[in-house]
């Protein structure tokens, strides 16, 4: 069971330090689903296994172990009250079917780059914290970034007791039936406060390095992103008797909607994807009288973001007139565009080299929620093949190396 308060921070004395590869093979097995991917929602039992991990590690190596009220684990070293800490780490939990390296690349780097920073001998002028941001992924709840959401205050208490599974279990059953009092879910300003900077480690989700001889990168900017739902309301009604003339079947009205969006967003230079579909009644042999169908979109800057999703959304409308569906959209969630902390980004840069890439992404990530509160910077790991949030997503063993190099010189110049 995780506590809920610093009381956890009695720690035994540090053992001996597991290598990269140890770590990695604990770690690997939890959670893994039939597919070779991963299925570590949030607060089920291959979270709190990771979760349990994470615990382990901390306590491993003498840092000062505990959980906020939100859920997110932290593991210290030096006086966690003070401020302008120095904090690492990413997620643990995984989309359905996800990668092995998404998210938890970034916690077990941050534990094998501390690991780095004290075989140097460095010495630490700032307290300095590694966490496991909760669900993340958002794949139980449809929220991403729950855990660093709720910390700053984007996501609010009511809010978070209004998240539901698809079994209709919210949040804060969740989180009791997992052994976490869900009573301080909410901000969490004076922890914020005491961040003086927050670097995340993560695998490219992308081909960009692949293209080149660098295995590492720094992050410039966040692209804009949010979740749209879209019903299609029709009218249920008989396969087998019901002619085509006569039928209001919302499937065709969503069917024609994904299309347009591959089509709008291309021609934007933007990405969408309906990658999440409901069906009422869902019967094989009758015609549904509800699709539900989730949109992802994502684009360079927000003016491209809002005019993409409109498009799409006047397709949908337009359609829908035409086969005698109503459509309504919903927007579930919207991140702005977030440009990394300059003067850490550059300072970064210089740590590990004029030549590193600076590349933006399309992904979010806690460190993007965080921008808004507190300095914020990223580091990429090349991916071969660029595939994430699937089975086939990689890391050569040389390129994990090289990130934790990376991140150890990276924190080595700020703590």
């Amino acid at each position: 069971m995780d506590p809920a308060s610093s009381a956890a921070g009695a720690t035994a004395p540090p053992g001996p330090r597991p290598s990269f590869q140890q770590m990695w093979k604990e770690l690997l097995p939890l959670g893994r689903a039939g597919s070779g991917g991963y299925r570590r929602f949030a607060w089920t039992g291959p979270d709190q296994e990771c979760r349990q991990w994470f615990r382990d590690q901390a306590v491993s190596r003498g840092l000062a172990y505990e959980v906020d009220g939100n859920g997110n684990q932290w593991a210290w070293s030096g006086d966690k009250n003070a401020a302008d800490a120095v904090v690492t780490g990413s997620h643990l939990d995984s989309v359905p079917d996800g990668g092995a390296f998404d998210g938890p690349l970034g916690v077990l780097s941050a534990f094998a780059a501390y690991d780095e920073l004290r075989s140097r001998g460095t010495a630490f002028t700032r307290p300095f914290a590694i966490v496991n941001f909760c669900d993340e992924e958002g794949a139980r709840f449809g929220l991403a970034c729950v855990g660093s959401r709720l910390m700053t205050g984007s996501l609010t208490a009511e809010g978070a007791h209004a998240l539901r599974d698809a079994e209709g279990i919210t949040l804060p059953r969740a989180m009791e039936a997992a052994g976490h009092d869900p009573a301080a879910l909410g901000p969490d300003p004076e922890r914020l406060a005491r961040i003086g900077a927050f670097v995340e480690l993560h695998i490219e989700q992308g081909r960009a390095l692949a293209e080149t001889d660098h295995p590492i990168a720094v992050a410039s900017a966040i692209w804009p992103h949010g979740r749209w739902r879209f019903d299609f309301h029709g009218e249920a009604n008989h396969a087998g008797t019901t002619r085509l003339e006569d039928r209001r079947d919302p499937m065709l009205t969503y069917a024609n909607t994904v299309l347009a969006a591959r089509k709008k967003a291309r021609l934007a230079g933007a990405l969408a994807t309906f990658g999440k579909v409901a069906v009422e009644p869902n019967g094989v042999n009758a015609v549904p009288s509800l699709v539900r169908g989730w949109l992802d979109s994502r684009a360079p800057d927000e003016e491209t973001l809002a005019s993409v999703v409109a498009e799409i959304e006047r397709a949908a409308g337009e359609r829908g007139g035409r086969d005698g569906v109503d459509v309504r959209v919903t927007r579930e969630s919207a991140t702005p565009l977030v440009e990394f902390d300059h003067a850490l980004r550059d300072r970064m840069a210089a740590l590990l080299g004029e030549t590193i890439p600076v590349l933006p992404t399309g992904a979010g990530h806690d460190a993007g929620i965080l921008s808004a509160s507190v300095p914020t910077a990223m580091l990429y790991v090349r991916n071969p093949t660029g595939v994430s949030h699937a089975p086939a997503e990689s890391a050569e063993e040389d390129d994990c190396a090289a990130g934790v190099t990376a991140l150890a010189d990276v924190l080595e110049g700020l703590v």
